[in-house]
């Protein structure tokens, strides 16, 4: 556990697709978010709930600390609100749907942020589909340029990404990054 890491987790979106809050599907009778926030307790003790639902994560432990959106915003919006919020060099940005995120995958990464180029914004995991924003490590600094980027109107998490200096995270258990949108994606996830 480091003194320099806090937790965001995401779970403020609409779950349009899934049709109902993701945040609260339960897996093994735990809902996704308590589990993305177990997993987050193994780096850190300073989390960060952002939802514009306080109320309906009440079960979470008390350390966990909410920040109120005001209403659903993209992830990257939500991310950039959050951030002046956190006084820590580094962040970890979490979906609530990571439902295969385990602790010790995030201890294991959390040792290589010492090895991080001092001109990189972000440790990122990518997959073939680009880098996976919602599960990596980003600098506080880097609120800066995310500003800059959003105040051109850009909402690309993918597009901000690219467009910076940010180090792939290796991550052997590429099911850590699994996610959640869809009905169709929980059945498959159940009955694996």
């Amino acid at each position: 556990m480091t003194d320099s890491l806090s937790a965001i987790i995401l779970a403020g979106g609409r779950s349009s697709r899934m049709g109902r809050d993701k945040a609260l599907i339960e897996i093994d009778g735990t809902p996704l978010l308590q589990r993305v926030c177990e997993a987050a307790i193994a780096c850190t003790d300073s989390i960060y709930v952002v939802t514009s639902w306080c109320d309906r994560y009440s079960f979470l432990p008390a350390s966990v600390q909410f920040i109120k959106e005001e209403s659903p915003r993209s992830p990257i919006v939500a991310f950039a609100e959050a951030l002046p919020q956190i006084s820590t060099e580094w962040v970890l940005l979490l979906a609530c749907d990571l439902p295969r995120l385990k602790g010790e995958v995030l201890q294991q990464s959390t040792a290589r942020l010492e090895q991080v180029s001092e001109t990189a914004i972000a440790l990122v995991p990518k997959s073939q589909k680009g880098w996976e924003p919602l599960c990596g490590f980003y600098r506080r600094t880097c609120l800066t340029s995310l500003e800059n980027y959003l105040g051109q109107g850009k909402r690309s998490f993918q597009g901000w990404l690219d467009a910076e200096n940010v180090e792939e995270l290796q991550i052997s258990d590429r099911n850590v990054l699994t996610n959640c949108n869809t009905p169709e994606e929980l059945s498959q996830l159940l009955d694996d």
